[in-house]
């Protein structure tokens, strides 16, 4: 599948990894992706996301994907039904928080520290992929297949992440970039044909 990806769209799964790097986690998650499509500039998927207002506005969807990190990945929905259950996931953490320290809900904190108890990764180790920034390279060949195009660009990789179940989705969705914009935005490079063609 990698070898149908543009230069931009490596470019954008390169940043993922470095993110992910950075933050010294084992998994690249949708949420890296979607950062490292924010960096992106003069590609497709940035113009839609300019297009669509979000590129100022990086900093607020930053800032909500550092919040659900907090609350251990948890969509609203997640939150609200565990609310109608009696469970406030604000109280929660903020009592984890407490007696643990700040984000120590946050996915991948278990590999901050290794068996000896000191902060980082060990040596060597690389991140992969995890089962949702997967599931969004898995879709965005879907959406180009269905876009009848045979490359996959940044612009299907921001496609695939509007559609994508869970807190990545919902951000973006809370700030107006959704599957209809950017389609509407970024249309096919190449548009299939009618049928009377």
């Amino acid at each position: 599948m990698f070898e149908r990806f543009t230069k931009d769209a490596r470019a954008v799964v390169k940043g993922a990894f470095a993110l992910a790097e950075g933050e010294g986690v084992r998994t690249v998650g949708a949420e890296h992706l979607l950062l490292a499509l924010l960096d992106r500039e003069g590609s497709r998927a940035s113009f839609a996301l300019a297009a669509l207002g979000l590129a100022e506005r990086r900093e607020a969807v930053r800032g909500a994907l550092r919040e659900t990190r907090r609350r251990a990945g948890l969509t609203r929905a997640e939150t609200d039904a565990l609310a109608g259950l009696g469970i406030d996931v604000a109280e929660v953490v903020a009592r984890v928080e407490e007696v643990h320290g700040l984000g120590a809900m946050s996915e991948d904190v278990g590999d901050l520290k290794d068996l000896t108890g000191r902060g980082g990764r060990r040596a060597g180790r690389r991140p992969v992929f995890g089962r949702e920034a997967k599931g969004v390279l898995e879709r965005s060949l879907r959406v180009a297949l269905g876009r009848r195009e045979r490359h996959i660009g940044d612009e299907h990789l921001l496609l695939a992440l509007t559609g994508a179940p869970g807190v990545v989705g919902e951000v973006l969705a809370d700030h107006g970039v959704t599957f209809e914009g950017v389609s509407r935005v970024c249309p096919p490079v190449h548009p299939a044909r009618s049928a009377g063609s």
